[in-house]
């Protein structure tokens, strides 16, 4: 089975979709593929669809999309064309007690392998090695294609989840551009930041690492108004000014010449030791 929840939801089994088009169904393939090979009670898929209140027919109505489910399955199945055992819809999309359990048979899922690359690439950079992490990370970060189950429709648990994949994916992005900087890479970094910070206003990581880029490259009065814009979207929509290692990093940028920016350790623009991301 082949998974990818990285962008559209997908997944296919022997080469085929089985992903349904109906808004329901889809939902719950798309939780249980985020849960692949582990058990999603029918409580917790109820509450997905239905939120707090789910109709008397709740149960029946989730088992017709279980049964529509293993229907695209089984034709995806009838294509087998490995000998061997027969398996049947029923050995994939799994019936245990209390719930429903996605059998992807150590099959690929795009989330696993992110979670891999950039667990390998977090090491990397604990080590010291930037070029290791920069390449591992910028690898984990490919496997997006957008918003994470862009095309589904989602609950209170895929919204969360959601959320969570999306802090994922900003916190890989944060230390292969912290790589980036410090293998010297801050021109080739200014048009992604550029895009960045305007996606994420009150990011402070990114803003900071912006700024550091932006007075590497000999571009000072820029990385001064860059602070700036972040304090004001700070201020205005959370109450809040700049962490202290922002403000630290606007005092490098303000008193030292190009020089002395060009030696300054890239963790000056990590805010999150001082006070949590934040992401706007």
């Amino acid at each position: 089975m082949e998974i990818s929840v990285l962008g559209g939801l997908g997944v296919r089994e022997n080469g085929v979709s089985i992903t349904p088009t109906a808004p329901k169904p889809r939902q719950v393939l798309a939780l249980l593929a985020l849960r692949a090979d582990q058990v999603v009670s029918v409580t917790t898929l109820t509450e997905e669809l239905w939120g707090g209140r789910p109709p008397r027919s709740a149960r029946a109505t989730l088992q017709t999309y279980v049964l529509q489910l293993r229907e695209l399955i089984g034709a995806a199945l009838e294509r087998d064309p490995a000998d061997g055992p027969a398996r049947s819809a029923k050995d994939v999309l799994v019936t245990v007690p209390g719930g429903y359990l996605l059998n992807t048979s150590g099959g690929q899922c795009d989330v696993r392998e992110f979670e891999r690359l950039a667990g390998t690439g977090y090491r990397a950079m604990d080590a010291g090695d930037f070029p290791g992490a920069a390449r591992q990370l910028r690898g984990a970060l490919s496997l997006w294609s957008g918003a994470a189950l862009a095309d589904v429709q989602t609950g209170a648990l895929l919204s969360m989840e959601v959320r969570r994949l999306e802090e994922t994916r900003l916190c890989a992005l944060d230390q292969r551009i912290d790589a980036d900087l410090r293998l010297g890479r801050h021109r080739e970094l200014l048009g992604e930041l550029s895009v960045l910070v305007s996606r994420y206003p009150t990011h402070e990581t990114l803003h900071g690492q912006f700024m550091l880029a932006l007075h590497r490259s000999g571009r000072r009065t820029e990385a001064l108004e860059t602070y700036q814009r972040l304090r004001r979207a700070l201020v205005r929509e959370l109450g809040l000014e700049p962490s202290a290692a922002l403000r630290r990093l606007q005092r490098s940028v303000l008193m030292a010449g190009p020089d002395t920016a060009a030696a300054h350790d890239s963790a000056a623009a990590a805010p999150g030791a001082d006070r949590a991301v934040r992401v706007g």
